[in-house]
């Protein structure tokens, strides 16, 4: 069984609901697109698409989601829509019903209609489409029961609406012509859309000829792109359907209403959205930077890995292992426990863990989207739009992953452009965290030096790129979802997802760096690495030697570089001078493996090398640009 529909309807909350917290998490095959997968209380799997507006795709993940239904074809679907927004959704159910698969259609969000005065026929509108129709609040698990009683009764939808008669004998033209089966009639609708995917499906030259011929001359005829004119026959069906079954009645807005009406103005007003986002960093600062990186680190470092773990785990090991190679393996200045489990669950953990919770806090609450919009006019200059901001703020989760995201960007100019910032200026989670537990180390003032620092760059070589790379960029139109409450266990259960990302993903890896940077050491190629980036590193950044392995780090995981630093920031290494210049390096550096293999995937090993061949040097031209100027300053 599959969920389908557009993003901000809460399918993810009742993907949870419905299979409980345990699900896993699958490239679809031959992408780059996530898919969830549960199990129903029968044991049933249930799948989760991504998002789609429309089944006839713009973007990959909507491609997912088309090949999931044609290839295949599950016993039912339950299409998840807002309930506020009935009309729009009825434009997917309708799309739905031409590939003829068997649907419920669950009207979720029903607590947020009815505020609104939105007043809905259930028994009317399945009956119309002949199909089980349920309202839901996801979130509350309000009307489950009964969506779940209701799973096993899918129908098709029997309503087939016609179109005007030249594009309906068009339709009917090309139906004839296809082979027996279910969804003839979505398929020649994609034919007549020139959509990709059923043309490789439709192997009959002729036929595919034909449609186009059809459509260039249902567009003469109309003097309107097709899309369009579909698009218009398709709202008008939704309104005449709706017309008896919806009712808004008017009802005076309450005072929560008008508090959330009153943050959405504030929020994109063009003075008050940027104190807001202020405070936002501010409260990142906070959380992350003095509560995770200096209270949760200082217990879990100091106290129970410094005083219990470590010394008892090395008492251990002195006992009973005869093998000094072991021991030193184990728990030696480069151990698999002193120095890769200490740096993976002692200093990163705790700090990426507040990260998650306030990221998930931002997410849950409708404000990501809105910063996009609010970024928007500065990212003009950029030569990108608003919806740049999306794979952007991704990256602070994870820039490998955000690299993927590029897709949904427009133009290969876009894509190549925010693929060059994500490699240089845009830290993940892990990373971020770290930096924000340094800064606070440094004191409030390099915050806004580091940021200052990073949003110049970030400035800088946009404007120069969105100049040099060829191609033009898209127009920008984002869907703005209502900003809510979030709640307290979806907030726990996206962190302690991520949080189970993070031990199973990164912490591997946090070992697999350790291990090799033992390897350097007994080779004594590590000693030889130092020496060889020694006037590079203490002459021109004017940092001390051993930042030169923690930067050799940084490129097989960024963040595992950033919380060396850390450490060597802790015992007072570093000086709030090094301690900026340091971040600033690491910021910039190159990205890790990951982003580099997932860059040669998406945009090819040309492009992914230009980028690491520009990002590498220009981040220690940065460092030493700014390690010089505050000399100068007397910082």
């Amino acid at each position: 069984m599959v969920l389908v529909g557009p993003p901000n309807v809460g399918k993810s909350a009742l993907f949870f609901q419905l299979t409980g917290r345990y699900a896993t998490v699958s490239n679809y095959p031959g992408t780059t697109v996530d898919l969830m997968v549960g199990r129903l209380p029968d044991g049933g799997p249930l799948l989760d698409t991504p998002g789609t507006r429309s089944l006839f795709p713009l973007s990959a993940e909507e491609q997912v989601t088309q090949s999931v239904l044609l290839t295949a074809r599950p016993q039912a679907v339950i299409q998840v829509a807002d309930a506020r927004y009935l009309r729009q959704a009825l434009l997917l159910t309708l799309q739905l019903s031409e590939l003829e698969v068997p649907m419920v259609l669950d009207l979720n969000l029903m607590d947020e209609a009815q505020a609104e005065g939105v007043e809905i026929d259930l028994e009317g509108l399945a009956a119309r489409l002949g199909i089980p129709v349920v309202a839901t609040v996801a979130v509350s698990g309000q009307g489950l029961d009964h969506l779940r009683a209701l799973i096993h009764e899918a129908r098709v939808p029997r309503v087939r609406p016609t179109y005007d008669s030249p594009l309906e004998e068009a339709l009917q033209r090309l139906e004839a012509q296809l082979p027996p089966g279910p969804g003839r009639r979505y398929r020649a609708l994609g034919m007549l859309l020139q959509d990709p995917r059923i043309l490789q499906q439709t192997p009959d030259e002729a036929l595919r000829r034909e449609a186009t011929a059809l459509r260039q001359a249902l567009e003469a005829h109309y003097g309107r792109p097709l899309p369009y004119i579909l698009a218009r026959q398709r709202h008008r069906w939704a309104e005449e359907l709706l017309r008896d079954l919806v009712r808004r009645k008017p009802r005076a807005a309450s005072s929560r209403a008008r508090l959330r009406q009153q943050l959405d103005m504030l929020t994109l007003h063009p003075v008050t959205g940027w104190l807001i986002i202020a405070l936002a960093l501010w409260l990142t600062y906070q959380i992350v930077g003095v509560f995770g990186a200096q209270v949760l680190v200082g217990f879990l470092e100091e106290t129970v890995f410094g005083a219990w773990v470590i010394p008892w785990l090395a008492a251990v090991a002195e006992r009973w292992i005869p093998w000094p190679l072991v021991r030193d393996f184990l728990v030696g200045p480069y151990g698999q426990i002193s120095m890769a489990l200490t740096y993976g669950l002692a200093i990163v953990l705790p700090i990426v863990s507040t990260f998650f919770l306030v990221f998930s806090l931002m997410e849950d609450s409708g404000y990501l989207p809105r910063l996009a919009a609010m970024l928007n006019r500065p990212f003009k200059a950029l030569g990108l739009n608003g919806r740049a901001v999306l794979p952007l703020v991704l990256g602070l989760g994870c820039v490998t992953m955000a690299t993927m995201t590029t897709r949904v960007l427009h133009t290969r100019k876009e894509r190549v452009l925010v693929t060059l910032l994500l490699a240089l200026a845009v830290p993940c989670s892990a990373q971020l965290g770290v930096i924000f537990g340094m800064i606070a180390m440094a004191g409030p003032a390099a915050l806004g030096i580091w940021l200052g620092i990073v949003a110049a760059v970030l400035g800088l070589v946009g404007y120069v790129a969105a100049r040099v790379i060829p191609g033009e960029s898209s127009d920008f139109i984002l869907e703005l979802p209502p900003l809510r409450m979030p709640r307290l266990d979806n907030l726990l259960l996206k962190t302690l997802a991520r949080l189970e990302w993070y031990l199973k993903e990164v912490v591997p890896l946090f070992m697999l760096s350790t291990a090799i940077l033992f390897g350097l050491d007994r080779l004594g190629l590590l000693g030889r690495i130092e020496s060889v980036m020694g006037p590079l590193v203490t002459g021109w950044l004017g940092l001390p030697p051993q930042t030169a392995g923690m930067f050799l780090l940084g490129f097989l995981r960024r963040d595992y570089g950033a919380a060396g630093l850390f450490d060597l920031a802790r015992e007072g290494l570093l000086t709030p001078h090094q301690v900026l210049v340091s971040l600033v390096v690491i910021t910039l550096f190159i990205p890790c493996i990951a982003t580099v293999m997932m860059m040669i995937r998406e945009h090819g090993w040309r492009t992914a090398a230009a980028i690491s061949a520009f990002v590498f040097p220009f981040a220690f031209l940065v460092g030493g640009v700014v390690h010089w100027a505050l000399r100068w300053f007397g910082g």
